[in-house]
């Protein structure tokens, strides 16, 4: 007798984590269930969207937010679980009956940029397939550093503008500042943006996190500010050291790699003591991507990587090695598609809607679009240097600004002193690893 497979989906995915620019989330929906990646890629803004058509769930995210799956075997059919997080799959699994089944390795992240197709056929379970849905032309810009960072900085504050639009105008907004360059020109170009569309820019707080007497980041944002005579914008928060906790960290982030550990340490402080100062606070912004975009990490502390690898390989560092690769991981995907919950986490953990607008495919696409081999002759310094030149040039062209520029520091060197930071992160990736297995004992 023919046994017909009843299939489930169960969302438990929050809709208000969504940020669209262009389009309602039913429009967005509507062209990830076509299965037609030109149609998926009209979509602007900050997303993850699924769609189910018969036996076929299609699903697609931007890097700005996770998506996961995960599927469930009932004696009635598959059932797939669609979430943020994967605690939150662990906790319906085990309410439902079926906590036995579950083990964190199985679940799955949707790579982002891709479109991925699962049929819910039964057993046995065939892989779903992928489909890039976002796909930048490389080195179609000319080397005017001009031209670049106008294109840059433009198509950012064109977007900031979509979102702006979104949102209330009595809304007080927040960005994550370091004074740094990508934090830096964001708040400029929402500073520009807000005057421009006649709204008041008191709504606007560069919120930095102090954690020590020598915290550089604290000194470094309220520089940047007051050479440009906005220092009234600057609120620092204050965090003592004792309130970071790297364990508490790894169980929001659900994730083991050490320099994410490290800057989602500092982001959920930052992000709690802002909580704790504004119970109604809705609105945070970050500059998260600005470093993959421009590829300004430094090559040599990662014995994986040369500069032809980095400047090769279309988003190597917003997608890692990509979906076809033995390295890519099905449980957490690549690059900062998965390294991004360093930011999205901590922001969702404390009641926030983040937004980062340079993680968007549209500000990604002009910087793809950069010749990097042609302005750098595979040179380190040259590359490294072209970040801050792209940046300055593009943020006086839109705002009329010049912006400072200080030397390049990771979000968590910033905020403690070394031997701080030396207490703090002792660990190794193995004993974040052994934290992360007892987080999930936990669910």
């Amino acid at each position: 007798m023919h046994h017909a497979y009843v299939e489930r989906v169960v969302d438990l995915l929050d809709p208000a984590g969504n940020v669209l620019l262009n389009m309602s989330v039913e429009e967005a929906t509507e062209r990830v269930a076509s299965g037609d990646a030109a149609r998926v890629r009209e979509i602007d803004g900050q997303f993850a969207l699924w769609s189910k058509r018969g036996n076929l769930v299609r699903l697609a995210r931007s890097i700005g937010r996770p998506l996961r799956y995960f599927l469930a075997k009932r004696a009635e059919g598959p059932c797939l679980i669609i979430a943020e997080r994967i605690d939150e799959i662990a906790a319906w699994l085990r309410a439902e009956g079926y906590g036995d089944q579950f083990h964190p390795s199985y679940t799955r992240m949707v790579p982002a940029h891709h479109l991925t197709e699962i049929a819910l056929l039964g057993c046995p379970d065939p892989n779903p397939t992928l489909t890039r849905f976002f796909a930048p032309q490389r080195n179609r810009l000319s080397t005017n550093l001009d031209e670049i960072g106008a294109a840059y900085i433009g198509t950012l504050a064109a977007e900031c503008d979509k979102w702006l639009g979104c949102i209330d105008r009595r809304e007080p907004l927040g960005v994550l500042f370091s004074g740094g360059i990508d934090s830096g020109a964001l708040f400029l170009v929402l500073h520009h943006l807000l005057l421009r569309r006649g709204e008041s820019p008191a709504r606007l707080k560069a919120f930095t996190l102090h954690v020590s007497e020598r915290s550089p980041d604290a000194s470094q944002a309220a520089r940047f500010l007051d050479d440009l005579d906005l220092g009234l914008f600057l609120e620092v928060i204050d965090v003592p050291s004792s309130e970071l906790n790297v364990a508490e960290t790894i169980r929001v982030i659900e994730d083991y790699k050490p320099l994410d550990v490290q800057s989602a340490t500092m982001a959920l402080g930052l992000c709690r003591g802002i909580r704790s100062r504004y119970p109604d606070w809705k609105y945070l912004t970050d500059g998260d991507g600005g470093d993959e975009n421009l590829k300004d990490y430094p090559i040599e502390d990662n014995p994986e990587l040369t500069i032809r690898s980095v400047l090769n390989n279309t988003m190597l560092y917003q997608e890692g090695w990509g979906v076809e690769a033995i390295k890519h991981s099905l449980t957490y995907s690549g690059g900062q598609s998965r390294g991004h919950i360093r930011t999205a986490a901590p922001a969702r953990a404390c009641g926030f809607v983040g937004f980062s607008p340079y993680a968007l495919p549209n500000v990604i696409e002009v910087a793809e679009g950069i010749p990097f081999i042609e302005l750098t002759d595979w040179d380190h310094s040259r590359l490294y240097a072209l970040k801050g030149e792209i940046v300055r040039r593009g943020v006086e062209a839109i705002t009329g600004l010049t912006m400072p520029i200080f030397e390049k520091r990771r979000f968590q060197h910033g905020v403690v002193d070394e031997t701080g930071f030396e207490q703090l992160f002792s660990h190794s990736e193995a004993d974040y690893r052994r934290m992360l297995t007892a987080a999930f004992a936990l669910t």
